[in-house]
């Protein structure tokens, strides 16, 4: 069996897993947000298996749902479900960051192998390739901040600040918890662990679908 929550805003559902950060996905009502997320698991296997972990996902079972709100119907997820508030032990830990790195390193393997100019959308719109990494990488240093990490602006093209952003934002994630906020009125580490992810991979999966 594999766990998933569902975030229902007025007009879309994302279709989350527990277990698998990143492996998320967004439609216009519950059975297809499910679909969704089973049509993208090919794909995610690869973070998984990057990450050294097998990926068979059973029945997917849905366990909660929660509300969610206008930036679920933008394209993003927004809401905590209450199982990340329950304590997180140290093999889950380090097993949600093995595959926060695991969608890390597949952002640089696929933009490196991707054009700079990207495939536009049918009304002209989306980030080019080098634009796009720059918004993963400053979008991480906002979200940092949920979890108590803090790192001044830096250019995109600085990867020793950007490797040290990564650096700490794991160091708080590996870490085994109670279930609370690592900074006050900020994210409980596996949902900021799954939200990461879900960003990274979600333009890792936008730039393969968009290359030229």
């Amino acid at each position: 069996m594999t766990d998933i929550y569902l975030e229902i805003g007025p007009k879309k559902v994302f279709a989350c897993a527990y277990d698998w950060p990143g492996w998320c996905r967004v439609a216009k009502g519950e059975e297809a947000a499910i679909d969704a997320l089973l049509e993208y698991a090919p794909r995610y296997r690869l973070v998984a298996e990057r990450a050294g972990l097998p990926f068979e996902p059973a029945a997917l079972t849905v366990v909660e749902r929660v509300t969610g709100g206008t930036t679920t119907d933008f394209g993003a997820p927004e809401a905590v479900p209450g199982i990340d508030g329950h304590p997180v032990d140290a093999p889950v830990a380090e097993r949600d960051t093995a595959l926060l790195r695991a969608s890390w390193e597949l952002l640089d393997e696929v933009a490196a192998a991707s054009p700079e100019e990207l495939r536009k959308g049918p009304r002209g719109g989306g980030r080019d390739r080098d634009k796009m990494v720059a918004h993963v990488v400053e979008a991480e240093r906002a979200y940092a901040r949920r979890i108590g990490v803090r790192h001044k602006p830096f250019p995109p093209a600085d990867l020793t600040a950007r490797e040290a952003l990564r650096a700490d934002i794991a160091d708080v994630l590996s870490k085994p918890s109670d279930g609370t906020p690592p900074h006050p009125g900020g994210w409980p580490a596996r949902y900021a662990a799954r939200r990461i992810a879900w960003h990274v991979i979600d333009h890792v999966w936008e730039m393969e679908d968009r290359r030229l």
